[in-house]
């Protein structure tokens, strides 16, 4: 990769990754203003952020296949070996899936544990059974966005970006106007229809890029189905355990005080935050491919990251702390005063959230790069057991609605896995460094 590690060549290199998270991240608000101008938004509002939640639950063990598909695709026969891989995850996934939405098992995640009323309830299974194309998707389209970034062409992977949204736009105009569908299920089919497009996009750009694989050199360690599982599997735990954050806090919020209204404004507030975390979880798969092997450009890398960090807290915050805020959740995003009133505490909560994700993107990037996946899982695993811990203990000392105290234990959780990541960071790139001099 010939990228200039200069400022403006990181720029130049992350903006199209950007573009293609915030064009993600705008799904979240312009689906949820659709569905706030249904019939019954307060309880499609609440089933599609169920319905969400569990399905990004579903498909996280297939996230980090983007990240696998930069750092392990040498050359053809590594390329066949990690789809087949790619492939037996997707269909797994799709499984489990399928698994959730028998009626048993729907009722008793559902009803008995998340405690959702039954017409949230019937919503969230007509939603999940419309995006259960949606983990197979996800791990296709990864794994080759995946080949598009090794060679450095990220504006492609924006351009699979654009299809996803023209189609998921064009699905939820339609069937708005048609009014036929509650307001979940036409922001499920509107999400499924995307990704599908998206995915059959992205390998018919990636079909360069697999036919410039190198074949297999005759020396050197192949592939195994054993190396790639050790690689994998502590990141598709760091997927599923962050992932299950949205779950988990699903499943207080319906326990704590005002729970249909934390329910309701949860998926905008955030879909709104996400539209900034979204520019940092887009810096992850820079860190792979511009830090170099022995991180030669660490410096420039890190020194962007920085600025970014200040740039995406500063930018919500103009948002959520101005007047801005109401413009936003109200003549935005469509929900009715008193729903307004309830979002704007919870959203200024979440001010920091954006600059620790960029940090964290950083961390988990270097970790990748030196095949050190397990202290992310850990990581990972920290900021989710906060969050367990201090959900209930704040609505219990002060009362809280579910969604004040969910904002404070996701920052909470969220800067302690920062903290924990510091130095396994520090070591991985100092022992690369070290054996990279001594060569």
């Amino acid at each position: 990769m010939t990228t200039n590690r200069t400022q403006r060549g990181i720029l130049r290199f992350w903006a199209p990754l950007a573009a293609t998270w915030l064009m993600m991240a705008a799904e979240g608000p312009f689906l949820a203003a659709i569905i706030a101008r249904l019939a019954d938004p307060a309880f499609n509002l609440a089933a599609y952020g169920v319905a969400l939640a569990f399905a990004l639950l579903v498909e996280s063990p297939v996230i980090m296949m983007l990240s696998a598909s930069i750092a392990l695709v040498d050359d053809s026969d590594s390329y066949r070996r990690l789809r087949r891989f790619a492939h037996a995850l997707s269909a797994t996934m799709t499984g489990v899936m399928v698994l959730l939405l028998l009626p048993p098992v729907f009722r008793l995640v559902m009803v008995g544990l998340v405690a959702l009323p039954p017409e949230v309830a019937r919503q969230t299974h007509l939603a999940l059974l419309i995006l259960l194309p949606w983990p197979g998707a996800i791990g296709y389209r990864r794994f080759y966005q995946g080949l598009l970034i090794r060679e450095g062409r990220t504006r492609l992977v924006a351009y699979g970006t654009v299809v996803r949204l023209l189609t998921m736009t064009t699905v939820a105009t339609v069937l708005f106007l048609v009014g036929r569908l509650p307001g979940a299920a036409v922001g499920a089919a509107a999400l499924s229809a995307g990704v599908v497009f998206e995915a059959l996009a992205s390998r018919w750009m990636a079909r360069s890029a697999v036919r410039r694989l190198a074949p297999p050199a005759e020396t050197g360690e192949p592939l195994t189905l054993g190396r790639i599982t050790r690689f994998y599997y502590p990141l598709a735990l760091t997927s599923l355990i962050g992932l299950a954050l949205q779950p988990m806090l699903t499943f207080f919020m319906g326990r704590a005080p005002s729970p249909v209204e934390s329910l309701a404004v949860f998926p905008v507030i955030h879909a709104l935050n996400f539209v900034f975390r979204a520019l940092g979880l887009s810096y992850q798969e820079v860190v792979i491919a511009l830090a170099g092997r022995g991180f030669e450009h660490a410096i420039p890398v890190r020194r962007f990251a920085l600025t970014l960090a200040v740039a995406v807290s500063l930018g919500y915050a103009v948002v959520t702390a101005t007047p801005l805020a109401r413009i936003w959740f109200g003549d935005v995003s469509g929900l009715a005063p008193e729903l307004v009133a309830f979002a704007i505490v919870p959203a200024l909560i979440l001010i920091p959230l954006p600059a620790l994700t960029v940090l964290q993107s950083y961390q988990r990037g270097v970790l990748v790069n030196a095949r050190r996946t397990a202290p992310a899982t850990w990581g990972t695993a920290l900021e989710v057991a906060v969050v367990a811990v201090a959900f209930p203990l704040l609505t219990a000392a002060f009362g809280w609605t579910g969604v004040v105290s969910s904002g404070v234990a996701f920052v909470a959780g969220r800067l302690a896995a920062v903290v924990f990541l510091v130095r396994p960071t520090v070591r991985a790139m100092e022992d690369v460094q070290r054996a990279a001099r001594s060569v």
